[in-house]
Order: C-alpha cells, then sequence, then structure tokens
C-alpha cells in the first residue's frame, strides 16, 4: 500500500485553487483552476495536496452533503525560516490565525485556514531529528 496524496473536499474550487497555488506557492501538477481536481506540491519532497470539488464527489458518493462544521483537516508544511515565510505569504494576501510562535522547544508553528476553512501549520524544526524517522507532527 502507498500513500499518494492527501484529498480535501472543497465547495469553493476555484477559491481554494487558487490560495494553495497563488498564496501558498504550491505547484499544479496541471492547471485546473476550475476543478473538479487538482494536485498540488511544494518545490521539495513527495507530498502532495489534492483538492476535489464536494458537489462533483458527492454525486459519486451520494453522501458527502454540506461542509463540516469545525477543523476537519490539518496540512502541515515544513519550513527552514518561519518568519520568512510568515513575511511572504502575508505579502501574499495570507491571513495567519497565529503568528509565529514556540509549540515547544523544538519546533516553531504559525496557523492560517485556506478559503474553505482547513487549517494549515507552517512548522520550522530547532533541533535536528534524534532518530530516522522520528519527526515532530
Amino acid at each position: 500500500m502507498e500513500l499518494t496524496q492527501i484529498r480535501l473536499m472543497v465547495s469553493d474550487f476555484p477559491a481554494v485553487y487558487r490560495f494553495y497555488r497563488d498564496v501558498l506557492g504550491l505547484k499544479p501538477q496541471f492547471e485546473a483552476e476550475s476543478g473538479p481536481y487538482a494536485k498540488l506540491s511544494p518545490d521539495t519532497g513527495h507530498a502532495a495536496i489534492a483538492l476535489q470539488d464536494r458537489a462533483q464527489m458527492a454525486g459519486v458518493l451520494g453522501r458527502l452533503g454540506t461542509g463540516p462544521e469545525g477543523y476537519r483537516a490539518l496540512v502541515v508544511l515544513r519550513v527552514d525560516d518561519l518568519d520568512a515565510a510568515h513575511a511572504e505569504l502575508t505579502s501574499r494576501g495570507a491571513k495567519f490565525t497565529r503568528d509565529p510562535g514556540p509549540m515547544n522547544e523544538r519546533i516553531r508553528v504559525a496557523y492560517l485556514e485556506d478559503p474553505e476553512g482547513n487549517l494549515i501549520e507552517l512548522q520550522e524544526w530547532l533541533a535536528p531529528r534524534e532518530q530516522a524517522g522520528s519527526a515532530p507532527a
């Protein structure tokens, strides 16, 4: 079994797509601003975020309904310099719900939301991993 992506169900596909592409700077696998599906990746690493139009997927599954209440997903993006990333994303229009600050002695974090209210954590590792495979969540 191989994890290929995490897919977010979204109601306003174009707005969420533009946020991940233009504000966060993720690269689309192919241009698909109107949906119903897109996969976007950072410049480094193997992880990807996929977006799926909620109404289109409800037609397939028949039970998605309207958007959920409260946070249902947390997208975590590791950055080398949290303050620089915060400044760059703010200049692109991102509105942070928590500015950069410590989570513990090993990482600093900042939080923002995409246009659908999915929570995004930017994290900067302050201490190296102690063992291979063990990383801050």
